[in-house]
């Protein structure tokens, strides 16, 4: 393997790392909790 290809894997890996971790991230920060929602069918009350 010359050092094009292993450079090209390292880079491959490290932007499937970042993706990875931004999506474990956006995972995170969803709120928890219940929702109350107010509309024409009445009051409806979601755990989330």
């Amino acid at each position: 393997m010359n050092r094009n290809t292993l450079y090209i894997v390292i880079a491959v890996l490290a932007v499937a790392g970042v993706i990875l971790g931004y999506q474990l991230y956006q995972e995170r920060q969803k709120t928890t909790g219940i929702e109350i929602n107010v509309g024409k069918s009445g009051i409806t009350i979601e755990k989330k």
